[in-house]
Parts: C-alpha cells; sequence; structure tokens
C-alpha cells in the first residue's frame, strides 16, 4: 500500500462509507480499495472489449465499439425500468 492520503466528501458520503465498511466487517478504507480495485478505467474496458473481439473473431472497429456501447445502454435501460 501506498503512502496514505486524505479525500475529502461530505458527511453524508462519509457516513455511509462507514456504514457500508461496517456492514462488510472492514474499514473505509479497504472498502475504497476494493471499491477502486474492481472498477475498470475506460483504457481497460477499451482493452478488454478488444480481447473480447479478438476471441470471437471480430475485427474490433469504431462500428463494434459503437453497437457494443448501443447493447449495453439498452440492457442499463430494461435494468432501471426506463426501456421504451
Amino acid at each position: 500500500m501506498g503512502k496514505p492520503t486524505s479525500i475529502k466528501t461530505s458527511e453524508e458520503v462519509r457516513d455511509r462509507l462507514r456504514v457500508l465498511a461496517a456492514e462488510r466487517g472492514t474499514t473505509i478504507t479497504e472498502l475504497l480499495e476494493e471499491m477502486a480495485s474492481r472498477e475498470l478505467t475506460e483504457s481497460e474496458r477499451q482493452q478488454r472489449a478488444a480481447e473480447a473481439a479478438r476471441e470471437l473473431g471480430v475485427q474490433y472497429s469504431a462500428d463494434i465499439q459503437r453497437a457494443g456501447q448501443d447493447a449495453w445502454a439498452k440492457v442499463r435501460a430494461h435494468q432501471s425500468g426506463t426501456a421504451a
């Protein structure tokens, strides 16, 4: 682990993080570390998409990228109940 640092946030967010950490039997720091390691950056998402396309024998292109983004947008709309 690197050098400790501080993050400024609202009291509400801090309190929620404290509850979430307590429910998991961990600390806020460990909770944040786990959350940060679980989320992919845009660059990592692009790399994984390209790798998946290669495994499927598909040339990863801007069109394929848009089709994938459109598909995930539809999935999220259905999950949130906002699909038309």
